[in-house]
C-alpha cells in the first residue's frame, strides 16, 4: 500500500495517441476564399433583443397609443398641467428602455465569455476560433462534451459516440465513423474524433438551436401571462365605461366644453394600469443586471422567476457539490500485483486518453508517462458503461488489455475486493478499480472474467461554498436531491460531510415505472449509479407529483435532465451541450451563485405582486367611478393633474422602490387570482367612498368655485384611502417602509398649505366641516378595507 502525492509525477503536455495520419484541414489561403465567397458560420446569435426591438417593444403598446392620443387631445385643450400624465409617460417608458438597455449589455458580455470556442485544425494546427468565424470545408475537432455547431461530415473517429438526443429525441448514444454524418445540435458522449463541415450560417440547424437557447424573451412566465390577462380584461372594461363618460360629459357641459374635455379624460387616464407592464419589465431587467454582476447568465429572462418557483432542485455531485479536480491519495495493488507494474499500466492509461476526465487527469498528475508502451486499441470513458479502457503493446512485447472504471461494475457481486471498496466510498472516496481482461475492448462482454490488479482512491474537493449553499435551500423549504452516476455509498458520504443527510438509493435498483420511481424519490435523497436516462426519467417522475425541478449539472450526462427540467443550470466550465440546454449557466461556476438567484426571483415576483394590486386597485376605482357619474349624470369630479398626482403619490413613486426591495416571501401559484381578491374590495371601497364624499359636496357648496371645493373634497379623500391601500401593502412595514409612506403624505400636505401648489394643482379646501367629513369617511373606509381584505385571504386563500 502506498500513499501519493497528486502533484507528483509528469505534467509535461502529451502527444495525442496513436493513430492514422491527421487531416491537416483548410490553408489560410482557401479559408480567405471561403471568407471572400461568404461561406462563413457568420450568424449573429443574439442574447438579447436589439436596440430597435427594444424601443419599439416600449414604446409601441396599447396603452401607450391611448394615452398618447388623450395627452395630444390635453394639449389643445387644458392647461399645461393637465397634461403632466403624458410626460409622466415619456419617464416612465424612457426608464423602461434604458434599464432594458443595460440588460442588454450584461446578457451580451456574459453571452461573449461563456461563447464555445471550437478547435479548428488549419494548415495542420489546431486553434480555437469563434464559432462564427468556422468556413466551409473546415475541419473541427470534437472531444467529449463539446456540440457540434455546423452540420458536417466525420473525417476521424477515435472511439467517437454521439448522442443527437436533441434533434431526434433518441437518447442513445450513435457510433461515428469516417464518413458518417455528424448533425449540428448533437454533442460529443465519448471519445474523439474530427469532422469537415458542409453546411455552415443559416443553413445548419445548429443557428436555430443556439438562437433558441439564448434568446432574451419575456414570454412563457406565469407572471406576465397573469398580467396580460388582466389587462385583457381591463380592456374590454374601459371600452363602454370611457364612451359612456365620454357622452355623459359632453352632455353635462354646465362649465365649458374644455372643462368637460378635460374631466372626460381625467376619468379615462386612470383606468389604464400603464405602469405595471413597465415596471415588470424593469424588474425583470433589473434582475438579469444584478445577477450578471454575479456572472451569472441568464438565459431565458422567465428562468428568474422560475427558479424562485422551484420546490426540488436535483444536484449532480461532480461540478456541483465537488470541483472539477481530483487528487490522487492511495493505490492499493490487488492479488498480490506488482506495484510498479500497476504504475506503468496506469500511465499508459492516461497516456492513452487524448481528452482525460477529471479522475483520469489525477492519475495523469500521480504517474508518469510509460514511453515504451504502444496503445493498440482505446475506449474512451462513457457515463453509460462506467468504465475505459485501452489495449497495449508493453515494451517487452507482450499485449494486454486493461479496463479502469467503477469497481460494483467491473466486479462480481461476491468478490472480497467490493468490501474494501465500500469500507472507503463510506468515507466519501472515490474507488477506481484497474483490471485486466482476455476480451476485446470492442466485445460487449468484456467485463466478463476481469482481473482485478489494483484500487485507485481518489479524494474529490468539496466545493468551499457547498454547505451554505445546501442549507439556505433546507432553511426555504427547498428539497435537495443529489444525482450522481458515482458509487451510491461514496456520494451519500459527501453529501452527508456537506449536511445533506438522508436514505442513500442505489439507482440500479429503482422501479422504472414513474409513479413507484416517484414515490421512491420522495423517500430517498442521495441517488447513486444513475444513468443518463435515469436522470431524465427521475426529473419527469418529480413533474408528475406536481414538483416544480431545478436541474444542476456540468457533463454531457446531464444533459437530458438539464433539458426536461422546470429550470436547467449549467456550471460555466462545464460541457458546451450542457451551457446550451441551460437557462442558466453559472459563469463563475459557483453553487453558492444559486441563492441569488433564487432570491432574486422570489424580490421580482413577490414585489410585482405587491406593486400589481397598488395599480390594479386604482383601474377599478376608476371604472366604478366612472360608471357612478355617468349613471348620476354628473360632472367627473377630477381633473387629469388630480390624479396625476394620486398616482404619483400613491402608487408610481412606491411602486418603484418596491418593485425592487429585497423580498423572501415564497414564490406562490396563481397571480391572477391573488391579485384580484384584493384589487377589487379595494376599489369598490375606494369609489363608493369617494363618490359619496363628491355627492354630500355638491349639496353643501353652491356658488362660484364649488366645483373646485367639490374636487378638493373628493381628492382629499381618494387620496386618504389610496395611502391605507399602500400602508397595507407595504407590510410587513420596515424603517424605510414607513418612511416612504410617510414622506408621500407630506407631499400631498405640501401641497394643500403651500398657495402656488394649490393654484397649480386646482386644489383648495374650502371651510372646516367637509374636510372632517372628509376625513371620517376614509377613516370608516379604511376600517371597511382592513375587514374585506382579511376576508378575501380567508375566502380566497392563495
Amino acid at each position: 500500500m502506498t500513499h501519493l502525492d497528486a502533484g507528483a509525477g509528469s505534467g509535461a503536455a502529451r502527444p495525442p495517441a496513436a493513430g492514422p495520419p491527421a487531416v491537416r484541414g483548410l490553408s489560410a489561403a482557401e479559408v480567405a476564399e471561403r471568407v471572400a465567397r461568404g461561406q462563413v458560420n457568420d450568424v449573429p446569435v443574439r442574447s438579447s433583443r436589439s436596440p430597435g426591438e427594444i424601443v419599439r417593444a416600449n414604446v409601441f403598446t396599447r396603452f401607450n397609443a391611448i394615452i398618447g392620443l388623450l395627452w395630444l387631445v390635453m394639449l389643445f385643450v387644458a392647461p399645461f398641467q393637465d397634461s403632466l400624465f403624458g410626460y409622466v409617460i415619456l419617464a416612465n417608458t424612457g426608464i423602461g428602455i434604458v434599464q432594458e438597455w443595460r440588460a442588454k449589455k450584461t446578457l451580451d458580455s456574459l453571452a461573449v465569455i461563456g461563447e464555445a470556442r471550437p478547435t479548428v485544425r488549419r494548415d495542420g494546427a489546431a486553434a480555437e476560433v469563434a464559432t462564427s468565424e468556422i468556413v466551409l470545408d473546415d475541419v473541427i475537432e470534437i472531444g467529449p462534451g463539446d456540440k457540434a455547431v455546423v452540420d458536417g461530415v466525420c473525417v476521424e473517429a477515435d472511439g467517437l459516440e454521439i448522442d443527437e438526443s436533441l434533434l431526434t429525441g433518441e437518447a442513445d448514444p450513435v457510433p461515428k465513423k469516417p464518413g458518417d454524418r455528424v448533425m449540428s445540435g448533437s454533442f460529443v458522449v465519448a471519445g474523439g474524433g474530427a469532422f469537415q463541415a458542409t453546411k455552415v450560417g443559416r443553413e445548419a440547424y445548429a443557428v436555430q438551436l443556439a438562437e433558441e437557447a439564448s434568446r432574451f424573451t419575456l414570454v412563457h412566465s406565469e407572471l406576465r401571462s397573469g398580467i396580460s390577462t388582466i389587462l385583457k380584461y381591463v380592456t374590454w372594461m374601459m371600452i363602454p365605461t370611457a364612451i359612456g363618460l365620454v357622452v355623459s360629459q359632453l352632455v353635462v357641459k354646465q362649465h365649458g366644453f374644455k372643462d368637460s374635455v378635460a374631466r372626460t379624460v381625467g376619468g379615462i387616464v386612470p383606468m389604464v394600469p400603464e405602469g405595471l407592464v413597465l415596471l415588470t419589465s424593469v424588474a425583470f431587467a433589473i434582475g438579469v443586471i444584478r445577477l450578471g454582476r454575479r456572472q451569472c447568465l441568464v438565459q431565458e429572462l422567465p428562468a428568474i422567476e422560475g427558479l424562485a418557483r422551484v420546490d426540488t432542485v436535483c444536484l449532480d455531485k461532480t461540478g456541483t457539490l465537488t470541483e472539477g479536480g481530483m487528487d490522487l491519495t492511495e493505490l492499493r495493488p490487488l492479488q498480490g500485483a506488482d506495484e510498479t507494474y500497476v504504475r506503468k499500466v496506469l500511465g499508459a492509461l492516461g497516456e492513452a486518453d487524448p481528452r482525460p476526465n477529471a479522475s483520469l487527469q489525477a492519475i495523469i498528475d500521480a504517474f508518469p508517462d510509460v514511453e515504451d508502451w504502444r496503445c493498440t486499441q482505446a475506449l474512451p470513458f462513457s457515463s453509460a458503461r462506467k468504465y475505459s479502457g485501452a489495449a497495449f503493446s508493453e515494451g517487452d512485447g507482450q499485449s494486454s488489455t486493461w479496463l479502469l472504471g467503477a469497481p460494483d461494475v467491473l466486479l462480481d457481486a461476491d468478490d472480497p475486493a467490493l468490501a474494501e471498496t465500500g469500507r472507503l466510498n463510506e468515507q466519501g472516496l472515490r474507488v477506481l478499480l484497474l483490471a485486466r481482461t482476455d476480451h476485446g475492448l470492442d466485445d460487449p462482454g468484456a467485463v466478463r472474467g476481469a482481473r482485478p490488479t489494483a484500487l485507485v482512491v481518489l479524494e474529490q474537493r468539496l466545493r468551499p461554498d457547498a454547505a451554505d449553499t445546501l442549507r439556505y435551500f433546507a432553511e426555504e423549504e427547498v428539497r435537495a436531491k443529489v444525482i450522481s452516476g458515482d458509487n451510491a455509498v461514496s456520494v451519500g458520504a459527501v453529501a452527508a460531510k456537506l449536511g445533506l443527510n438522508g436514505t442513500v438509493v442505489d439507482a440500479r435498483g429503482l422501479p422504472a415505472e414513474r409513479e413507484a420511481m416517484a414515490r421512491a424519490l420522495d423517500e430517498g435523497t442521495v441517488f447513486g449509479r444513475v444513468t443518463p436516462r435515469q436522470k431524465r426519467d427521475m426529473v419527469g417522475a418529480l413533474q408528475s407529483r406536481g414538483h416544480t425541478v431545478a436541474m444542476t449539472g456540468d457533463g454531457v450526462n446531464d444533459v437530458l435532465a438539464l433539458k426536461d427540467a422546470d429550470i436547467g443550470v449549467a456550471m460555466g466550465s462545464g460541457s458546451e451541450a450542457s451551457r446550451a440546454v441551460a437557462q442558466i449557466v453559472l459563469m463563475d461556476n459557483s453553487f453558492a451563485t444559486l441563492p441569488s438567484v433564487v432570491a432574486e426571483g422570489r424580490r421580482v415576483i413577490g414585489n410585482i405582486t405587491r406593486v400589481a394590486t397598488l395599480f390594479l386597485v386604482k383601474t377599478v376605482y376608476s371604472v366604478l367611478l366612472a360608471l357612478l357619474v355617468v349613471c348620476w349624470q354628473v360632472e367627473y369630479p377630477f381633473l387629469p393633474r388630480h390624479l396625476t398626482m394620486l398616482s404619483t403619490l400613491t402608487i408610481g413613486i412606491p411602486a418603484f422602490f418596491l418593485a425592487l426591495a429585497p423580498n423572501r416571501e415564497r414564490a406562490r401559484p396563481r397571480f391572477v387570482r391573488r391579485v384580484m381578491r384584493y384589487a377589487i374590495p379595494g376599489g369598490v371601497v375606494a369609489a363608493a367612498a369617494t363618490f359619496a364624499t363628491y355627492l354630500i359636496a355638491r349639496h353643501h357648496y353652491t356658488g362660484p368655485g364649488s366645483l373646485e371645493a367639490e374636487t378638493s373634497v373628493a381628492t382629499l379623500t381618494l387620496f386618504l384611502i389610496s395611502m391605507w391601500v399602500l400602508a397595507i401593502v407595504a407590510r410587513p412595514w420596515t424603517w424605510w417602509r414607513l418612511t416612504l409612506v410617510v414622506s408621500m403624505a407630506a407631499a400631498f400636505l405640501l401641497v394643500l398649505a403651500v398657495p402656488s401648489l394649490q393654484r397649480f394643482f386646482a386644489l383648495k379646501l374650502v371651510g372646516l366641516q367637509l374636510p372632517w367629513i372628509a376625513v371620517g369617511i376614509s377613516v370608516v373606509a379604511a376600517a371597511a378595507l382592513e375587514a374585506l381584505w382579511k376576508w378575501a385571504g380567508r375566502r380566497f386563500p392563495a
